[in-house]
């Protein structure tokens, strides 16, 4: 296929947009079907250097103006000169002219950026926006930042810094309806640094000797078009207590709720078999269901594996030493661990005290934990919405 060849009046739309400040990058290439955006920071480019004559030029033949095709006469290209200064004036009159809308954001923007080389009359002057009118729009977006920063700082303090800037994004706009771009907000993240913390990796562990082992059905393919279609399963170590606690999920990847889970001072087969039994129960006992895990000794004992059989689901397993096969459900013991427990020192509380905060954090996690997989609502949203 050879390069894309897009008109004038394409390039121009591009940049009247953008130069709008109501559009993203993104938006523009789905409206104009534009290849990438490198595209558009060229047309800008041509704009701001006021190298309008390039916008008519076709691939491959970039000019400087006047020395184009020698086909071309100086009658036809003062012509499109005058065509493209008038586009430039309709695109400015658009963006300033009627002093509503997006005018106010963009001059603010173009001050912003200006202001180290150009003194503010200046730029004003050249936009035709009176000082007063700037100074007067500046200090009301001064207002305006600094509310959204405390609504910013609110939803931080209320989420217990669990979450980065696009998931506060999304919060802004769903309890607020306030539509801020992800990046302002990851500036006033940083600024205030409320940044989401950087989870450490967890290594996998022998468990020893396996016994029955299950093909890998699941081959990494985290969806399900339904409700008990796909349950993953995995142990982790709580250490926060007067001795280790040893926690058992299992995990419904259709919306990635937690659909039972397990608490005990052991890791033993009946810690594994009490689990799987909660959850049937608690699904009015599915059939068909593939029940993933990794091969450590509990999930390969026979005993587990003939309740996986009698109660007529399939098993499935991930590679040897493999976390990436079973990757969702060692990411939420992982999450649990690093949010729920942040400021915990290890062996630092009673028993009681750490199953109170793991069921904390599993009712959180199912009832108000947003996430991006579920289009930024929570498992029990998500769930509901299909039922």
């Amino acid at each position: 296929m050879g390069k894309n060849v897009y008109s004038s009046d394409t390039k121009w739309a591009v940049v009247k947009d953008k130069m709008s400040g109501q559009f993203t990058n993104e938006e523009i290439i789905k409206k104009y079907g534009i290849k990438n955006v490198s595209q558009i920071k060229t047309w800008m480019k041509w704009y701001r250097e006021n190298q309008i004559h390039r916008f008519d030029q076709p691939i491959g033949k970039q000019y400087s103006y006047g020395h184009g095709p020698d086909s071309q006469s100086e009658d036809v290209k003062k012509e499109h000169q005058i065509t493209h200064l008038k586009m430039e004036n309709e695109i400015l009159k658009k963006v300033f002219g009627n002093r509503k809308g997006v005018e106010k954001e963009v001059v603010l923007q173009l001050v912003q950026k200006l202001r180290n080389k150009y003194t503010i009359t200046a730029i004003l002057s050249a936009l035709g926006v009176p000082r007063a009118t700037y100074y007067r729009w500046a200090s009301n977006q001064e207002v305006k930042l600094s509310n959204y920063e405390e609504m910013i700082i609110s939803l931080c303090v209320e989420t217990k810094y669990r979450y980065g800037h696009r998931k506060i994004t999304q919060l802004l706009k769903r309890k607020y309806q306030i539509k801020l771009n992800r990046n302002t907000v990851q500036r006033i993240m940083q600024k205030h640094h409320l940044q989401c913390r950087v989870k450490p990796k967890r290594k996998w562990k022998s468990q020893g000797e396996s016994v029955i082992i299950a093909p890998n059905l699941l081959q990494r393919d985290f969806t399900a078009a339904s409700p008990n279609q796909k349950w993953v399963t995995d142990i982790t170590y709580i250490q926060y207590g007067s001795s280790t606690l040893y926690l058992s999920t299992i995990m419904d990847l259709y919306n990635n709720q937690i659909v039972s889970y397990k608490v005990y001072t052991h890791q033993q087969t009946p810690l594994v078999l009490d689990t799987l039994k909660e959850a049937l129960e608690v699904r009015g006992n599915p059939k068909g269901v593939i029940i993933h895990s990794d091969q450590g000794s509990v999930y390969t004992s026979y005993s587990y594996q003939n309740l996986v059989k009698e109660k007529n689901l399939v098993s499935s397993m991930s590679r040897r030493g493999n976390c990436w096969d079973n990757a969702v459900i060692e990411s939420f013991h992982s999450n649990l661990k690093s949010e729920e427990f942040q400021y915990v020192k290890f062996n630092s509380m009673s028993l009681d005290n750490v199953r109170e905060k793991v069921d904390q954090y599993i009712k959180y996690y199912n009832e108000e934990r947003i996430q991006e997989k579920l289009g930024y609502h929570t498992p029990i949203e998500y769930g509901s919405m299909a039922a």
